[in-house]
């Protein structure tokens, strides 16, 4: 059986390590994990074939010679690893989870923090008990500073996450109507998103505060390591929310800011942006054009033309806070005609019907043009003056058939209803 010493000694002769066998590099680590369709091990040979220094397993029967070690359990030896790797590193890590932002807040501060330092910051959304770890032992040994962003849809998660990334610096983006049936409700959510204060609270870490939270404000009570950001006086960094364009922007310091990322619930992802960029004293200046030039990808807050229609496409995640933020920014937008197309929001549990059935009532009060509803949870709610379609890709076909010009579009929904395809 391979110590944990013995595997992170050898982890520092390797090029990193990888869960996927058709990412193996030469002298790369594979860890042969074992999912709902797929068993690692199965990839062992071919891992090694590949130039792989070892394979890491929990099946003696795959151990066959010096090329793999057998561990009691693969993935909390690759979680450990990663707890030892991170105990090495002696930069600022800041902790980000959340119920809605999390990505983009993520993508924001690292082109921020790029603007002085050398930053790392999550791949995509590797934010889980996997990915988190993947994460840290991607960290390169002369990063100056990470950003790690930590999913969650039960309570606990970000607890363990935190043993994991050990974060210095963290920031909640909010507190919102996701993964309501893991958490219990909105309050479990709370709980469970909150787990990141403890931990720093424990570690006597940094807290950065959007003073709007008030949900998390018993959170941080008589915490005295907390920078707040927001619209209030009392504000470290204080900002004003300007409506003028369909592009979240700011005013901080008399400075314009405007970003490419639609809707103005983006300014808070801004706000902290800026906020953690001062505190790791990034010029203003630098800030502003980082924040500039970011462009959003993966459907995610995009302003798409097609033809002579304008989409604003956010398919890549969606839950009732932030259905209710997206469908309201687009009610601001002083154009017409307007069309909304929403997909299911997943994973509400017992809250689904309730939830579904507000946000129907707030699109149909809202005056749109049309309304589309996607999916097998909206379509169990029936409303007059809804077109219902079963997935994306009945939708497609309703849409191709449209002849729609100079149209305004708002597409929201889970990622599990993929309503980028109808547009594709």
């Amino acid at each position: 059986m391979t110590s944990r010493e013995q595997l992170f000694a050898l982890y520092k002769k390797s090029s990193g390590v990888v869960i996927d066998s058709r990412k193996v590099e030469f002298n790369s680590i594979f860890f042969a994990l074992k999912g709902e369709h797929t068993n690692g091990n199965e990839y062992a040979v071919s891992a090694i074939n590949k130039g792989a220094l070892c394979v890491v397993t929990d099946n003696a029967e795959y151990a066959v010679n010096d090329s793999y070690l057998l561990v009691s359990n693969v993935l909390i030896a690759l979680q450990d690893l990663a707890r030892d790797y991170r105990d090495t590193l002696s930069i600022p890590v800041i902790g980000l989870t959340g119920s809605n932002g999390k990505t983009t807040s993520k993508e924001l501060l690292h082109a921020v923090l790029s603007k002085k330092y050398k930053c790392f910051a999550t791949y995509g959304n590797l934010n889980n008990h996997l990915g988190v770890p993947i994460s840290i032992l991607s960290i390169p040994k002369d990063a100056e500073i990470a950003v790690i962003e930590m999913g969650a849809n039960h309570q606990k998660e970000i607890e363990f996450l935190c043993t994991i990334a050990k974060p210095t610096h963290g920031l909640i983006t909010n507190i919102g109507k996701a993964h309501l049936e893991g958490f219990g409700g909105i309050e479990g959510v709370k709980i469970g998103k909150s787990e990141l204060h403890t931990y720093l609270r424990m570690h006597q870490g940094i807290i950065f505060m959007n003073s709007v939270n008030t949900m998390l404000s018993d959170t941080i009570a008589d915490y005295p390591n907390v920078i707040y950001f927001g619209n209030k006086p009392t504000d470290t960094i204080k900002g004003i929310e300007i409506n003028d364009s369909p592009f979240a922007t700011v005013i901080i310091d008399d400075i314009k800011i405007t970003s490419q990322l639609i809707g103005g619930f983006n300014a808070h992802n801004i706000l902290a942006a800026v906020c953690i960029g001062k505190y790791f004293n990034v010029h203003i200046q630098e800030i502003k054009s980082a924040i500039e030039s970011y462009q959003p990808d993966n459907n995610r807050s995009q302003w798409k033309q097609l033809g002579t229609n304008f989409l604003y496409l956010d398919a890549y995640n969606a839950n009732p806070s932030s259905m209710q933020s997206a469908i309201l920014h687009f009610l601001k937008m002083q154009v017409q005609p307007k069309i909304l197309i929403m997909g299911d929001m997943l994973e509400l549990g017992e809250y689904s019907a309730e939830e579904h059935n507000q946000i129907l009532e707030l699109a149909i009060q809202s005056g749109f043009q049309t309304i589309v509803a996607v999916g097998a949870e909206f379509k169990k709610i029936k409303k007059e003056g809804v077109l219902y379609f079963d997935n994306a890709d009945v939708a497609k076909s309703w849409f191709e058939k449209q002849n729609f010009q100079s149209t305004y579009f708002l597409i929201k929904g889970s990622r599990g209803i993929r309503l980028e395809k109808i547009i594709a």
